[in-house]
């Protein structure tokens, strides 16, 4: 049967891949994001884990000395592996956060913008669990030091953690710190978000808000707005959720610590975590770095996303 009409599309056809394009804004914003501060992810996981290269050094220390040690390339070791995660993870949580928001508001019968929050938990927990795997992997061989390296590459990590860490139970180590971190992360940045955008295009629409490219009767935000409200969304967000992400990569390092025996559940981790390192220096280290790279990740994310909604007609 013929879905096209004389104006083209009907409005089935374009319900048909409205779930398509909103993968594909997904997974393009959450490349961009992710490839403005691969240097900032590599420097935050030698940091995190306390490589012994570099655990004496600061953040920015850090960022000077990978360079010379591993040259300008190994600031972003691993991010291959990532670009591969982060495409599925972006389209699955902007996705499902869309999804979501009307689940919840049709079945509960809750709107506003809690629905946001929760929207946003469920979306971040289902990406997290579909692409974990990849991150595992992206953790394994960013972390790697040139001259020591245990793994060669994407595939022969695979089949390494397969091989020596009790299969495809290996790939999800860390999962439930990285679970329980996640629902406040996305949870709180997509309301976030949402919240700033809803008030500044009732509040002040002329100053923050434009009319769409691809529907002009809907107001989104300007460019510059949409950064920072992205930004400041991220930056709320990581400084909850923190000590959870320094517990999950150091479960996700697993064999590739010496101490890889004393942090093999969540609370076993953030208790070993705080009574060697504390917290500022265990619990929350790194987390200047985070704000560095927390801020640009999420405002281009967002800022982006809210671009290909336009460019793929999703509003």
């Amino acid at each position: 049967m013929d879905t096209r009409g004389p104006a083209g599309p009907s409005a089935a056809a374009r319900r048909d891949f409205y779930w398509l394009r909103s993968f594909v804004a997904g997974g393009v914003a959450g490349c961009c994001a992710k490839t403005t501060i691969a240097p900032l992810d590599r420097v935050k996981i030698l940091l995190q884990a306390h490589n012994h290269h570099y655990k004496h050094l600061g953040v920015f220390s850090t960022l000077c000395a990978v360079p010379k040690k591993e040259g300008y390339l190994g600031l972003y070791k691993g991010n291959g592996a990532m670009m591969i995660r982060i495409f599925p993870y972006g389209a699955i949580q902007f996705m499902a956060f869309d999804q979501y928001k009307k689940l919840i508001r049709k079945k509960l019968g809750i709107s506003g913008h809690v629905h946001n929050l929760m929207a946003g938990s469920m979306a971040g927990i289902t990406a997290v669990i579909c692409t974990y795997p990849l991150d595992m992997v992206r953790a394994r061989l960013a972390f790697q030091v040139k001259g020591e390296h245990k793994y060669t590459g994407i595939i022969h990590a695979f089949k390494t953690i397969y091989t020596k860490e009790g299969g495809y139970i290996g790939f999800y180590r860390g999962l439930m710190p990285t679970v329980v971190g996640m629902a406040p992360y996305a949870g709180f940045s997509f309301f976030t978000f949402s919240t700033l955008k809803s008030i500044g295009l009732a509040q002040a629409p002329n100053l923050v808000g434009r009319p769409s490219l691809d529907n002009p009767e809907v107001l989104v935000l300007k460019t510059h707005v949409s950064l920072l409200c992205g930004g400041m969304a991220g930056t709320i967000a990581q400084t909850i959720s923190y000590p959870l992400d320094v517990t999950r990569r150091r479960m996700q390092l697993g064999g590739a610590l010496p101490d890889a025996d004393k942090c093999l559940t969540m609370v076993q981790t953030l208790k070993y975590v705080y009574r060697h390192y504390g917290i500022r220096r265990g619990l929350y280290r790194g987390l200047s770095l985070n704000y560095i790279r927390c801020i640009p990740s999420q405002a281009v994310a967002f800022t982006t996303y809210e671009f290909m909604r336009q460019l793929l007609h999703l509003n």
